[in-house]
């Protein structure tokens, strides 16, 4: 600690100095008002003031303090004064004093002097902990509450077909474990365009908190504006919103990018064209024969979007069988780890177990158990990243 301190009595200040400067303490202890005022004008840094309340007299003494609370906002005050005066400690603390000890006549008071700074301090810091932590919470709600105006509610399907979506934010722990829910930059869409194909995307932005969360908006933005243009061809689509977000400097900015699988269904053809920038392509489940394949490799697919405007991008073909479910997911999903053994992720055999295990049960019940699974798989540490995750399913 660097204590700061007045004293009205000389001799008891040097045994002050030196019962408190133990343990690497630093103190400056003063004995005049003058020479208190000029170490705190000086700009001397401390991290708690020790003071007596009454040098010369108990209002020169709040002048002091008022002086001390100007020049050191952050840090505790503790003051001190005989057992006579101690009600004239209460305008004191009513004005953020932080705590007071009563001078006993034998003087053994000193001896408490080093525990009660330390605990005062202590607590103090705490509290401002807790006061940022839940500063940090509302702020962050209100962040998340934005991106969840971006989130569609009710998905339509065509007819024949079922689609559910769902998206979690990342958690971070702090004080003491508890969480703290993170915006992020995740985001997944379903729409249906004008000859009745269907349009389904997943995205994920770099990072957490308000760049990415306005990263992902400014996508959705571009991806409406663009929705009634003829993008016959996913690529042509991919391409279009690239050049787009390489102009947004909050996207770009600080090295950011997103990453996007953007497909189209034809329900009538059962055939699926899809374009990935950055993106794991989408993973196709045969409730027939039961196997369980990405539609294409890792390496398919661009650059992620606002990495470069001159990106080319590819699209890809795919027919449905007539009994089947297709997963396009975020890597939050594949990505959970427990804490401290980020070596060990759910990864893809998590994925695919998960939906064997579940092919029988409802749409809407499996994906929950991808989610389950995924957080589960953390042993109560929550997922690092954001999840979003849309599950298609066609039956006969």
């Amino acid at each position: 600690m660097r204590i700061l301190a007045v004293w009205d009595d000389e001799t008891e200040g040097e045994l002050i100095s030196m019962y408190l400067g133990v343990d690497e303490n630093e103190v400056t202890m003063t004995t005049t008002p003058a020479a208190f005022r000029a170490a705190i004008q000086s700009g001397q840094p401390a991290d708690i003031v020790l003071m007596t309340i009454g040098l010369p007299d108990v209002e020169s003494g709040f002048e002091l303090f008022e002086l001390v609370r100007d020049h050191y906002p952050n840090s505790p005050v503790v003051g001190a004064c005989p057992p006579t005066d101690v009600f004239r400690v209460v305008r004191f603390m009513a004005n953020g004093m932080s705590a007071y000890v009563t001078r006993d006549l034998a003087g053994d008071y000193m001896f408490m002097l080093r525990a009660i700074m330390k605990s005062t301090l202590d607590a103090v810091r705490a509290a401002r902990e807790k006061d940022l932590a839940k500063k940090l919470r509302e702020e962050v709600e209100s962040v998340r509450k934005l991106q969840a105006t971006v989130i569609p509610r009710n998905l339509v399907a065509p007819s024949g077909y079922r689609i559910c979506g769902r998206y979690e934010p990342s958690q971070i722990r702090v004080l003491g474990g508890q969480p703290v829910t993170l915006a992020g930059g995740d985001y997944y869409d379903v729409f249906t365009l004008a000859d009745d194909n269907v349009v389904l995307l997943v995205s994920d932005a770099a990072g957490h908190g308000m760049k990415s969360c306005l990263s992902i908006m400014t996508m959705h933005t571009l991806v409406r504006m663009m929705r009634r243009q003829e993008h016959k061809a996913p690529a042509h689509f991919v391409d279009e919103i690239n050049k787009g977000l390489c102009e947004q400097s909050i996207v770009t900015e600080k090295g950011g990018f997103i990453t996007l699988l953007y497909a189209i269904l034809n329900a009538d053809t059962q055939t699926l064209q899809w374009s990935a920038a950055g993106h794991q392509p989408p993973l196709l489940q045969n409730l027939s024969t039961g196997t369980i394949e990405p539609l294409a490799g890792q390496d398919a697919g661009g650059l992620p979007l606002a990495v470069d405007e001159d990106a080319e991008y590819e699209s890809y073909t795919c027919k449905l069988p007539d009994n089947c479910r297709l997963l396009l997911y975020s890597d939050g999903l594949e990505e959970a780890f427990p804490e401290g053994n980020d070596e060990n992720q759910f990864g893809m055999d998590g994925i695919v177990r998960t939906l064997s295990e579940s092919a029988e049960l409802p749409l809407e019940e499996t994906l929950a158990r991808l989610f389950d699974a995924s957080s589960e798989f953390t042993r109560g540490s929550g997922r690092k990243d954001d999840t979003s995750v849309l599950l298609l399913e066609r039956r006969d």
